[in-house]
């Protein structure tokens, strides 16, 4: 079916006609993208316009105007019908009752509709005192009646937005900033709002705004094709869900990427990301041009009486060998010449992020257009350059982006177009790989004086997840190109070595702090074997903080600093000829001997529990970062619990924090020996706890339901079932399935099973009880949760306090995969 036949549907059959050509249209899989909203929007203006001329009948001085998306010709499938209609004023009731006749038919089909009844004097206002009505103005388009009312309206607000642009673009800027505030920032998110976050459809409108007012103008480059991406995945997400939602939800994803013929939701994110970051680039580039030319008119009268009408010249200082600054922008000098210097764009970066400054637009796509590539391996001054620009602290973020806009990054490394743009589908990762690797290096940067090769640190930073763009374990995939990629920058074959050693191992410390036992000399020993030596280990220290403090709140804390720092301590010991021996059992606390001792006189569980805060990393002076706090850090609250050795203490422990609605922190579980005199052994568990609603429970509750847990006449398994049939969890992303494995060598005493599952309540629980039905004992649990995962450790022995064959070990793993997977 043609356009053509589709608009003589809608004529010939009236209101119902429109409705069933809009939905063919919609259905024909032939078309989509541009020609599909062009198409509705076409057969929407014939229908509007029939319903105007048939009730508008001797009336004269009034027109129906599209405004908004709406006026630009452009219709998604839900999208809302922004009308105007605008009349002269000489016969109000004749106007009121025209409205009644378009607006009623509109809600009638159930069509979202925005309209207003206006003067042309009474939109001119509205539109002074609202900016969102005046950028609704500016795309105003004639439907139907008196053209000439039309235009002269839309002369008139370009006029006015015209002669107001110095007032109303900041009032628009600030807009935007606060939008961006709320939303966040599209090219980031993993379910972003495709029209309200910052690089979306809100701000490609604004830029449009800014260009009407001839003030300034947007980089046209890639512009147009990034807004019509957004808009064919909105299409997509309108016909997917059959709202008119701009939200790209993680459920909805899979499905508008097949719609638009992409491989997966992945590639959907990524092609989302580009355009976004087109747009945020282009309007950093634009408000920047706006505040100069608005800084310019302010002074140029100052200075041309000053100067006696001449025009003013612009002051140029040196900034590094061809680049200076210039109006608040970095540019390249006049006698700089990029075709016959390869180090020029690095120089004009490395220069523009120390100073704090941008570079401009003009300066960038001549380095790209003109600049020779550099040699391989770079020299001296390339390398240099790079760790420069890497090491300048936050300004590097925003130059970075300015050379990645135009192709100058993927130019010097090429490796970097497979981590461009990639999202990270992990709720602990706040950023795509790429803005992730830069992120490291900011915080690295801050980590310089701690190390004695602050170079290999900062090219660690940006390499250590490289390997993300390719398949397999990213570590290993990583060390493989962070070789090639140091060798072709100039790097010899010992710092080559040592970064890619870095990539290799940049998961390792925090790892095995975390989740294993730090008392035993094998868990010190299989690090240093590892990391090789001790200039090696102090890089990884500090790429360890900073690739934690750059993945989000969620993977770094006091607590996790505190068990990193031990951990490097026992092994620069250990480099330095310090041997560990095997550890002495760690003598009891005053408190906890105390329980221990009630615990054991009572024949039940005693507990404490007792507020703890982390105290403020000691650099955190240093990191220069507005979100570092110098406060205590909020933990939660520890829990103590001595209970007389018995089966079944971590299941019915975890099963009534999980009732309680407490969330486990970490958790920390050994066998007490009771103080001299006293035979008998007592568990101690010593957890951190945060409630998960409200307030906390009191003690003497918790330790009421723990003794009937261990009675066993509480099930805790049913109350844990009941509550959650009671509320059952929104639909969501599905997460992938848990995985249980034997962790080889990981110590001489016990046997470590690791598991790594979709954190949830009662997790720990069934964990436990899964455990003691395959009648093994666990001699310490290392819990720990990043976001939604929840990675845990289990030293476990069999009844004879021995390592458990492998055969065993594995079958109490696999058994134990059986029972979370079902």
């Amino acid at each position: 079916m043609t356009s053509t036949d589709v608009r003589t549907d809608a004529e010939d059959s009236g209101p119902s006609g429109y409705a069933a050509a809009r939905l063919r249209l919609l259905q024909e899989e032939a078309r989509s993208g541009p020609p599909r909203r062009a198409a509705l929007a076409e057969l929407t203006d014939d229908w509007l316009a029939g319903l105007f001329g048939a009730g508008a009948g001797e009336l004269r001085g009034a027109s129906l105007v599209a405004v908004g998306g709406y006026g630009r010709g452009e219709l998604s499938p839900r999208s809302d019908l922004d009308l105007l209609l605008l009349h002269d004023g000489s016969d109000d009731k004749a106007v009121a009752a025209l409205a009644d006749r378009i607006w009623y038919p509109v809600w009638d089909l159930g069509l979202a509709l925005d309209h207003s009844v206006r003067t042309p004097a009474e939109a001119r206002k509205t539109a002074a005192e609202d900016l969102k009505v005046q950028l609704g103005l500016l795309d105003a388009r004639h439907l139907a009646g008196d053209l000439g009312l039309t235009a002269g309206l839309r002369t008139a607000v370009l006029a006015d937005w015209r002669n107001q642009a110095p007032k109303r673009l900041p009032e628009l800027q600030e807009l935007c900033a606060e939008r961006a505030e709320r939303q966040g920032e599209l090219q980031y998110l993993l379910e972003p709002d495709l029209k309200e976050a910052r690089g979306g459809l809100r701000d490609a409108t604004a830029l449009r705004a800014v260009a009407a007012s001839w003030l300034a103008d947007a980089p046209r480059e890639g512009l147009a094709d990034a807004r019509r991406r957004l808009l064919d995945v909105r299409d997509a997400l309108h016909l997917t869900t059959g709202r008119a939602t701009d939200r790209l939800a993680l459920q909805e994803q899979d499905q508008v990427a097949a719609d638009l013929g992409l491989l997966d939701a992945d590639t959907l994110l990524r092609q989302v990301y580009e355009a976004a970051r087109v747009i945020s680039y282009a309007s950093d580039v634009t408000w920047r041009e706006v505040g100069r030319v608005l800084r310019s008119r302010a002074v140029r009268p100052r200075l041309r009486a000053m100067l006696g009408g001449g025009k003013p010249v612009a002051e140029r200082s040196p900034l590094a060998e061809g680049v200076v600054e210039q109006d608040g922008e970095v540019v390249l000098a006049r006698a700089a010449r990029p075709e016959r210097d390869p180090v020029l764009p690095l120089r004009a970066a490395a220069a523009a992020a120390q100073a704090g400054l941008p570079l401009s637009l003009h300066a960038v796509r001549r380095l790209a257009a003109t600049a020779r590539p550099l040699p391989t391996p770079w020299p001296a001054e390339a390398r240099e350059q790079l760790v420069t620009l890497l090491g300048s602290g936050r300004p590097t973020v925003d130059v970075w982006e300015a050379l990645e806009a135009e192709g100058l990054i993927t130019r010097l490394l090429p490796d970097w177009e497979r981590v461009r743009c990639r999202p990270q589908r992990n709720a602990v990762h706040i950023w795509t790989v790429d803005r992730h690797l830069i992120e490291t290096a900011v915080r690295a940067s801050a980590l310089t004086r701690r190390v004695h090769r602050p170079d290999l640190l900062l090219v660690a930073a940006l390499l250590h997840d490289i390997g993300k763009g390719w398949p397999g374990d990213h570590s290993v995939a990583g060390e493989i190109i962070a070789k090639d990629v140091a060798a072709r920058i100039g790097f010899d074959r010992e710092d080559v070595a040592v970064l890619a050693a870095l990539v290799r191992h940049h998961l390792l410390l925090v790892d095995t702090a975390t989740r294993r036992d730090l008392e035993d000399p094998a868990t010190v020993r299989s690090v240093a074997e590892a990391v090789g030596s001790p200039g090696t280990l102090e890089l990884l220290h500090a790429l360890t903080e900073s690739d934690a403090l750059a993945t989000g709140p969620a993977a770094w804390s006091s607590w996790r600093a505190s068990l990193v720092s031990d951990l490097v301590q026992r092994v620069a010991a250990l480099f330095a000829g310090d041997v560990p021996e095997e550890p002495e059992p760690a003598a009891p606390t005053a408190e906890q001997e105390r329980l221990a001792v009630e615990a054991f006189r009572t024949g039940g569980p005693v507990l404490s529990l007792r507020a703890q805060t982390e105290a403020p990393a000691e650099d955190s002076d240093d990191r220069g970062e507005k979100d570092e706090k110098a406060d205590p850090e909020p933990l939660g609250v520890e829990l103590l619990i001595a209970v007389p050795d018995q089966p079944g203490v971590l299941p019915a422990v975890a099963g009534v924090l999980a009732m309680h609605r407490l969330t486990v922190r970490t958790a920390e579980l050994r066998a007490l020996d009771l103080p001299d005199g006293v035979e008998g052994s007592v568990l101690l568990l010593d957890w951190r706890v945060a409630a998960e609603y409200g307030s906390l429970p009191q003690a003497a509750r918790l330790r009421a339901d723990l003794v009937r847990a261990l009675e066993g006449s509480l099930d805790i398994a049913g109350r844990l079932a009941e509550r959650d049939a009671a509320y059952p969890r929104r639909r969501g992303v599905v997460a992938p399935p848990p995985r249980v494995t034997v962790a080889a060598a990981a110590s001489r005493h016990a046997t470590v099973i690791e598991v790594r599952a979709q954190d949830a309540p009662g997790l720990l629980h069934r964990i436990g009880r899964a455990l003691e039905d395959a009648r093994v004992r666990v001699r310490s649990a290392h819990v720990s949760t990043l976001g939604a995962n929840a990675v845990d450790a289990f030293y476990v022995t069999g009844s004879d306090g021995a390592p458990l064959p492998g055969d065993d070990a594995a079958s109490v793993a696999r058994k134990l995969e059986e029972t979370l997977r079902g």
